[in-house]
């Protein structure tokens, strides 16, 4: 029984539309009707201005966060499911929210939470990594796919260390993930018509 409350937690934490809410809350608008239509941090930044997108990419984060460590929370703790599962539930959650008709975003910060949550040195690595790329390309969201390669990387070397296999088959999948949400990205990045960040 305690396994599927803690799933389900982690489901409707991932679910929180931090986007939506923000934008309705406090600027008296839908981001879903804007820009690429997206919940997610990036949109929240071109909709919404720096302060917002901050905020809803900081909260994004914390979704995979929280949902990753819900088991060291005393009620929980008698569960007996992975936290890189629950994180990856949450994930599952961001992408297709209950409370957003299940529209939801390309869960790029959600899954750094995770990562935060579960191997913090990781997540340093691929935020240095996406303010490089970012710095570089202007796009954010190539930026997003290059630093989920570099995970992928990072992990099938942490694995020959420690023997985490876990890790590295979560990375690969949020990964895969990442790719496949981007798939509108990657044709506009061919095609040169893909917007560039101007505060970076």
């Amino acid at each position: 029984m305690i396994n599927a409350i803690i799933i389900i937690c982690a489901y409707l934490i991932g679910s929180i539309p931090s986007g939506l809410w923000i934008g309705k809350l406090f600027y008296k608008t839908d981001i879903r009707e804007h820009g690429s239509g997206n919940l997610g941090g990036t949109n929240s930044f071109r909709v919404l201005g720096k302060k917002a997108g901050i905020i809803v990419t900081t909260l994004d984060i914390l979704k995979g966060t929280v949902a990753t460590i819900l088991p060291i929370i005393p009620y929980f703790n008698d569960a007996s499911i992975h936290p890189l599962i629950l994180g990856a539930i949450a994930v599952v959650g961001h992408m297709f929210p209950i409370f957003a008709g299940f529209r939801g975003g390309k869960a790029v910060a959600t899954s750094g939470g995770v990562l935060l949550g579960y191997a913090w040195p990781l997540f340093i690595v691929l935020i240095v990594g996406f303010f490089i790329s970012l710095k570089i390309t202007k796009i954010v969201s190539l930026s997003s796919m290059v630093v989920s390669v570099i995970g992928v990387i990072y992990c099938i070397i942490y694995v020959i260390v420690t023997g985490d296999y876990a890790l590295l088959i979560l990375v690969t999948l949020l990964a895969a993930f990442i790719f496949y949400r981007h798939r509108a990205n990657i044709k506009r990045i061919k095609e040169g018509t893909e917007p560039k960040v101007k505060w970076l």
